[in-house]
């Protein structure tokens, strides 16, 4: 009898995206898929709970690999807001390149529960964005903080899907358009963020107002 393998979320992720590129299907049960595998049953839940929550993981795990090659990257670490998340796109998007075939797989017409394979992946993304310095307006108001972080977090999702969207769709070669796209899709979201011009209009009026109060 052959000897079990000893197995890790990185061999489970390996295993599955295998399995449902060869059957276009999931895994049936654990245990079919742990005996194709020949690994323990025990071992996927020592994992992972469910298929589902496997799933979820993969798109971290893309996330987590791109952060992994930006951080060890010196320029990015001297980049802006601005040209950190453009690196970030750029890495993140080779990384799906690399495994187009299950992320196409895991979100082309899935619809709503495509949403559910990237839950970790919105959380991730959105704590990744709150330690860009991303200039907003000074409130001192706690609640209307809250609801400009929230907002800025829900923007970058929003637009990160719309990238991901074009890319799904694109048939450029090397997805040349699709590396147009995420600039023009930054510059035109940074360029709309771009608060000075708020700060202008907010300072004449406070001068206005003080001046009317004298």
């Amino acid at each position: 009898m052959a000897k079990k393998k000893n197995i890790t979320q990185t061999k489970l992720i390996s295993f599955y995206m295998d399995y449902v590129l060869t059957n276009n299907h999931a895994p049936k049960t654990v245990y079919a898929f742990a005996k194709d595998n020949n690994f323990e049953e025990a071992d996927f839940y020592s994992n992972y709970a469910s298929f589902e929550a496997l799933e979820k993981s993969i798109f971290k795990v893309f996330f987590d690999n791109t952060m992994l090659v930006l951080e060890k990257s010196e320029d990015y670490q001297h980049f802006d807001a601005r040209n950190k998340i453009l690196s970030f796109y750029f890495t993140f998007f080779e990384n799906l390149t690399a495994n187009r075939s299950y992320v196409v797989y895991a979100l082309k017409d899935k619809g709503l529960k495509s949403l559910s394979s990237l839950s970790s992946l919105r959380e991730a993304f959105k704590n990744y964005i709150d330690t860009l310095d991303i200039e907003t307006i000074d409130i001192k108001e706690p609640r209307i903080v809250k609801l400009q972080d929230s907002a800025k977090q829900e923007s970058f999702w929003i637009q990160l899907m719309m990238v991901m969207k074009f890319w799904l769709d694109d048939t450029s070669s090397s997805f040349e358009k699709t590396d147009i796209f995420i600039e023009k899709s930054i510059h035109a979201g940074f360029d709309l963020m771009d608060i000075k011009p708020l700060k202008s209009v907010l300072d004449l009026g406070k001068f206005l107002f003080k001046e009317k109060m004298q």
